[in-house]
């Protein structure tokens, strides 16, 4: 009984976007993807099973951090670890020298930014006029002040 309802739950739940055509669109990407790949273009049966590898190889989120098994990074996650690393680990010291537009952390935050000598005046501005997006609350998590920093220094 088990069984039927398993199938019956993949049947109305992932046959519907299967039967829009492309695979790809319908199953996002990810190792199931991969393994079934242009073969599931025209297959309920194979689409339903690359979306279920998808979902249960628990490879999505790394796929799209990565930029890889065929998905695509988002333009906002921040280029490097190091970056991530570095706002983790100085939070609390970043937020200060954002809010008073300039200081130590900033500058480290520059060079593994790679801005150039020339703009970080602009850089430090732009941060400091975004301060509020940039951190909207105290508790605020480091990976939203990662991506917040990069749109507000690109001028988003």
């Amino acid at each position: 009984m088990k069984k039927l309802a398993v199938v019956l739950a993949v049947a109305l739940f992932a046959a519907p976007a299967a039967w829009a055509g492309n695979a790809k669109d319908n199953t996002g990407c990810g190792l199931g993807t991969m393994l079934f790949g242009d073969q599931a273009d025209d297959s309920i049966v194979l689409q339903s099973l690359a979306v279920t590898t998808n979902g249960t190889s628990a490879n999505q989120t790394f796929g799209i951090t990565s930029g890889t098994s065929e998905c695509e990074k988002p333009s906002k996650i921040a280029s490097t670890e190091r970056m991530n690393e570095y706002v983790l680990a100085n939070l609390d010291n970043l937020a200060k020298d954002i809010a008073r537009g300039g200081g130590e952390t900033i500058d480290g935050l520059a060079d593994l930014m790679g801005i150039p000598a020339g703009d970080r005046a602009a850089f430090v501005g732009r941060l400091q006029a975004g301060f509020d997006r940039i951190f909207p609350n105290p508790d605020v998590d480091y990976a939203y002040v990662v991506d917040a920093i990069v749109e507000v220094s690109a001028g988003g």
